[in-house]
């Protein structure tokens, strides 16, 4: 049987790697956060909340290394780096608000479903 929709390999392979770092718990909200302007490690580490610095550090150089995020350094001592959103950075803005926000709207009939559906495997 042949499949309705055919995809490449190559096609679903990127869009598999995009969405790693875009679907990320961390990223999403960095991005989010990034959104309002530069910010300072600290700065972001602080209106993330919850993040390590080992985690943030990890998912900013992710992010800059995609194109996400510019990374700049700032010859003061000490020295003063800031991060700040690509115009690729900031064209992910709009779907990761939007998701966000179906996220919030849908949390309850989510939850519901969840608590149907284990109370029907349950029997």
């Amino acid at each position: 049987m042949k499949p309705r929709h055919e995809h490449l390999t190559e096609d679903c392979r990127a869009v598999s790697d995009i969405l790693q770092r875009v679907g990320d718990k961390w990223t999403v909200l960095v991005v989010g956060k990034l959104g309002a302007g530069s910010m300072r490690f600290n700065e972001l580490r602080t209106s993330v909340g919850g993040i390590s610095q080992k985690m943030l550090t990890t998912t900013l150089r992710g992010l800059e290394r995609d194109g996400f995020v510019t990374r700049t350094v700032f010859p003061t001592i000490p020295p003063r780096v800031d991060y700040e959103l690509t115009d690729l950075g900031c064209e992910l803005l709009q779907p990761v608000n939007a998701l966000g926000e179906w996220a919030r709207i849908n949390t309850e009939r989510v939850r519901a479903a969840r608590a149907r559906f284990d109370q029907s495997q349950a029997r």
